[in-house]
């Protein structure tokens, strides 16, 4: 399926062909076929697309709540149309398996369209503090760059928000994964969002994403994506000041305290590993257990992960899909053979497709016990369906170990007793912590610390990315 309008460009209310035809194919991953292309944009598409954000700033960052309110209640009854439509679309296009492509990866952009619209029924754009009146108001165009393996969800936790506070928007998204996001411009053209508004430039980093980084036009750019992407924009931001706002890897630690339910807290764990075929910034891929217990909770984790089915993502009772592409691929199946090479215990899966599977990006979903902290399979983000298994000596250890990586996105934590959970959540450095297997909250702030990034999406933390502060004092003086 590839959308009619894959080869051009939406800039300033209007499907528009790019200034510089150029395409790039998109792949299956399931199948390794080209199924379509897209075009590939350049500075000069840019310049067309910021020129339209920065000409509707002017009228759309006075609009009215009420009126952005009516906005997003057409863009959420537009977006539900059209929800098979764009879960095939990302099934397609980064190899999730149609039902979760549907429900999750299609349903959490809807989620943020209906939180953010939610938020702004009360959101306090204005409050006085003393004589002062603290205003916030919109920042002005935001460039957005989204990935590919969370797309829908990642344009929208983007776009609701700046919407929501009258900005103006640029988006790239990854032009592995593309097409959902021409389909949600499209959602967003039948919903009424006025021209220049909300602007799609495809493309690839080099060409269109550092042009957005670097122009003087954009006021904020927000970025999700790999921590090495996410330093290159921040360079090229910063001649020009510009806020920067990023999303980026992960080496979340799973403790397991001595008094948790191991049965449950392993296969959970592996769980949140394998889904998405473990390409999740937040997943809990280092499993940290008491060192008495390993063997233990080796044999729960392998009877886990066996359990999950890898196959075709149009197949009925299929798990989990391919991982996006070849290059994937090859990092996920050398960073296995460095696990092995280092002395780590292979529980199950290991290099190479899994058994039946010929062709496709198909990777084994892989437990290693044994690992030490400092193995590259302990401190790299993998971006694949395998989980590492370190033993921790005690508690402090156990701590001390959480934070031992260079990234700090969420953590996770399960005990017995709630209470002990939380405090030792405390101590583990990361924007996030789950405890005993709390699943995300939409209202609740995403976002990490470290190189793990330094903004917060989601609910109305998500707004504040998209507003500036302005004290007017005198205000209440009498």
């Amino acid at each position: 399926m590839t959308p009619a309008n894959a080869l051009k460009f939406y800039i300033n209310g209007e499907w528009v062909d790019p200034i510089e035809p150029k395409t790039i194919d998109v792949i299956n991953p399931a199948t390794e076929a080209v199924i379509g292309q897209v075009s590939v944009g350049s500075s000069r598409d840019v310049d067309a697309a910021v020129a339209a954000a920065r000409t509707a700033f002017e009228t759309y960052s006075k609009t009215t709540r009420e009126e952005r309110m009516a906005l997003l209640e057409r863009i959420v009854a537009a977006y539900k149309k059209r929800m098979p439509e764009l879960g095939a679309a990302i099934s397609q296009e980064m190899g999730a398996p149609l039902p979760f492509a549907t429900r999750m990866q299609a349903g959490a952009g809807l989620g943020h369209f209906a939180t953010a619209l939610a938020v702004l029924k009360d959101f306090k754009f204005m409050e006085t503090m003393g004589t002062t009146e603290i205003v916030r108001e919109p920042i002005g165009v935001a460039g957005m760059i989204t990935p590919w393996n969370w797309p829908a969800n990642q344009i929208a936790c983007k776009v609701a928000p700046a919407l929501a506070t009258g900005c103006t928007m640029v988006l790239k998204p990854s032009e592995v994964a593309p097409y959902d996001a021409i389909i949600i411009a499209e959602i967003l053209h039948e919903a009424g969002v006025p021209k220049g508004v909300f602007n799609l430039v495809n493309g690839d980093g080099p060409g269109v994403g550092s042009a957005m980084a670097a122009h003087p036009g954009i006021d904020i750019m927000s970025f999700t994506g790999s921590t090495r992407a996410g330093v290159e924009v921040a360079i090229r931001a910063a001649p020009t000041v510009k806020r920067v706002s990023q999303e980026l890897g992960g080496k979340s630690p799973n403790i397991l305290l001595d008094d948790c339910d191991f049965q449950k807290a392993v296969t959970d764990g592996v769980g949140a590993v394998m889904r998405n075929s473990g390409q999740s910034c937040n997943a809990p891929t280092r499993m940290l257990v008491p060192q008495k217990r390993m063997k233990e909770v080796a044999a729960i984790a392998k009877a886990a992960a066996e359990k999950f089915k890898v196959g075709d993502p149009t197949a009925e009772g299929i798990d989990i899909g391919p991982v996006v592409s070849a290059a994937q691929w090859n990092k996920i199946q050398a960073l296995i053979g460095k696990g092995i090479d280092a002395g780590a215990t292979v529980v199950t899966g290991g290099q190479g497709r899994p058994e039946g599977l010929s062709k496709g990006y198909y990777v084994k979903p892989t437990v290693f016990a044994d690992v030490d902290n400092s193995m590259t399979i302990a401190q790299e983000e993998i971006f694949g369906p395998v989980l590492a298994i370190i033993p921790y000596k005690d508690e402090a250890d156990a701590i001390k170990i959480a934070n031992d990586t260079p990234f700090g996105l969420a953590a996770y934590v399960s005990s017995g007793d709630k209470e002990h959970a939380i405090k030792v959540g405390r101590e583990i450095r990361s924007g996030m912590v789950h405890i005993n297997g709390a699943f995300g909250d939409p209202k609740a702030p995403f976002g990490g610390v470290k190189q793990s990034g330094n903004g917060r999406e989601w609910g109305r933390f998500g707004f504040d990315e998209y507003l500036e502060v302005k004290a007017v004092m005198g205000y209440n003086a009498a």
